[in-house]
């Protein structure tokens, strides 16, 4: 049932009169009126504000890429648009327009919206809610980017990863199947090396776009001031980096984070997380990365997506405290900041088989979302791991499709994994699970795809072939720390950053004191969650450090 019927009051609620007393307190400026028709903000247009309106009626339209529009709601007197784009200065998703007999609104900026929301407990759990809720609704309605492509293209799969993971709603044409795909491709001139093909709301045409490009596009990537200096800068955005924006952020410290992939990490693609603190029917990892992105925006942390950081430089032993440290990122433009905090998590690792690159993301992948789950629905899949991340993809994939091998390395999952996701693999008809086995070859074309692997028993020396065209790995991670050469922090013998004493075993003698507890040998840059020498590999691990970080950080910051 569609998200509007079922929590109407929820997504578009109204006000009360001494609401709207309070809530025009935190306005960015006088009551404006809008003659009929006129465009209060456009679908594309950065920094829009939200708009409370007072009087008439401020309508609402959506519009995908291929140009269809319709009216979504119209907002009445006490009603506030916006979505959770809003509370960043991030694109507007729809244009509002006003009503037949005009409007009378007042605005409210990002800074003077997160003002509110906080200010005001009541009114912002209000809005919060509603501006989630209406990104969900948007997502669950396909009204967005057009996708136009080959439904088993790797580049569209990429693509339609990028946006699933990120929030942001999309449909997909197939440009081979059904007369809507060929009559498009015809009617825009298209030949196959345009392909995948991407509409935007905003009417721009991508073709076979780039991520940092569709962020663009899109306004997902915030403009960065090169000339702000930061109080935090975090590198990453999964569950440890969002953590530490949270906390940093709603304590008054400036904060940008900075990922060159999604919200939410290696977690963010959980299909369920069941072992959380507080969430007893479980949740999935990118639901909780969800909730945890929006809460860091609503305090005014600056989340920079797709922004690849290439070096940090950390000003060498010469460096005096009070001086800041320099990250370049993607494009060649540099930040400052004066404490770096580096939770870039890990890599995942590849099995040792010759050919096995070619085929990543052409029947390879590294994690189970609904675009996996909705390409190998039915077929039989292979799935090779024996940690926790691996049994929540074994349960999300198996009622999804026909068979599911599960290959283990070891002779048990006993070691690796929690008894309940054990005790439901089991209980799971479709999966057999392959001990002490390994891939040791893959078939295909890249072009078209994987098309069948062979599995080795290492005991027996036993070959099987299987016709098996979708294959996962969830075989762990390597430390991903190498961009880290211009700032050599000391690392241990696996790679993973050192922090506390560990890392700096003396006093700095130009700071005078000690590595903090997460520090690592360089003052002023810390490291936490996977990245770090010792860490536990636990969502709950990571939050934890991500807040306990924070502590540190006021104790440099107050210093200098």
């Amino acid at each position: 049932m569609n998200l509007r019927d079922t929590r109407r009051h929820q997504i578009f609620p109204i006000l009360t009169a001494d609401q709207i007393t309070i809530a025009r307190r935190f306005a960015s400026g006088q009551p404006r009126r809008y003659e009929p028709g006129e465009t209060l903000a456009s679908i594309g247009e950065r920094h829009s504000p939200a708009f409370l309106v007072l009087e008439g009626e401020a309508k609402i339209y959506r519009r995908d890429g291929a140009g269809h529009e319709d009216n979504l709601t119209n907002h009445g007197p006490g009603s506030i648009t916006g979505e959770v784009s809003q509370l960043a200065g991030r694109a507007s998703m729809v244009d509002v327009r006003a009503g037949a007999e005009g409007c009378e609104v007042v605005s409210f900026c990002p800074a003077h919206l997160r003002a509110l929301i906080i200010g005001s407990a009541e009114i912002g759990e209000t809005i919060m809610r509603a501006f989630i809720l209406r990104r969900t609704a948007l997502i669950q309605d396909g009204v967005g980017s057009v996708l136009v492509g080959a439904h088993n293209d790797p580049a569209l799969v990429r693509i339609e990863g990028f946006l699933t993971r990120n929030g942001y709603p999309y449909s997909v044409v197939d440009a081979y199947r059904g007369t809507e795909g060929r009559e498009m491709v015809e009617r825009l001139g298209l030949i196959e090396e345009d392909l995948p093909l991407m509409l935007c709301p905003n009417g721009s045409m991508l073709k076979r776009p780039t991520i940092a490009e569709i962020g663009r596009c899109l306004g997902i990537t915030p403009e960065l001031k090169s000339d702000k200096l930061y109080d935090v800068a975090v590198i990453g955005a999964g569950p440890a980096g969002l953590a530490t924006a949270v906390y940093a952020a709603s304590e008054g410290l400036s904060v940008v984070v900075l990922d060159a992939r999604a919200f939410g990490g290696q977690a963010g693609a959980s299909a369920r997380i069941e072992n959380y603190l507080g969430f007893p029917t479980g949740i999935s990892g990118h639901a909780l990365a969800a909730r945890a992105y929006n809460q860091a925006q609503k305090f005014g942390a600056e989340v920079a997506i797709p922004v690849t950081v290439e070096t940090l430089d950390c000003g060498g032993s010469e460096r005096k405290p009070g001086e800041p440290l320099i990250l370049t990122v993607s494009g060649g433009q540099q930040l400052r900041a004066r404490t770096v905090v580096i939770a870039s998590g890990a890599r995942y690792r590849r099995l040792p088989v010759e050919n096995m690159e070619e085929f990543e993301g052409a029947g390879i992948s590294y994690w189970a979302s609904p675009v996996e789950a909705k390409l190998c629905a039915g077929s039989e899949v292979a799935l090779v791991g024996a940690g926790n991340s691996a049994g929540q993809a074994v349960v999300f994939l198996a009622p999804k499709v026909q068979h599911l091998h599960l290959i283990v390395r070891g002779p048990s999952l006993d070691a690796s994994m929690s008894r309940y996701l054990i005790d439901r693999i089991a209980a799971l008809p479709n999966v057999t699970v392959h001990f002490h086995a390994e891939v040791t070859s893959l078939a295909g074309d890249p072009a078209t795809g994987l098309e069948g692997l062979e599995i080795r028993c290492k005991q027996t020396g036993k070959m099987v072939a299987k016709p098996i065209r979708h294959l996962f790995l969830f075989i762990g991670a390597d430390p991903n720390a190498s961009w880290l050469a211009d700032c050599p922090v000391a690392l241990d013998k696996h790679g993973f950053i050192l922090t506390g004493d560990e890392a700096a075993g003396e006093p700095w003698p130009a700071f005078g004191r000690r590595a903090l507890p997460l520090e690592t040998s360089v003052p002023g840059v810390f490291a936490i969650g996977d990245v770090r020498s010792g860490s536990i590999k636990r969502v709950a691990a990571a939050v934890g450090e991500g807040a306990q970080v924070v502590a540190a950080l006021h104790s440099v910051l107050a210093a200098h």
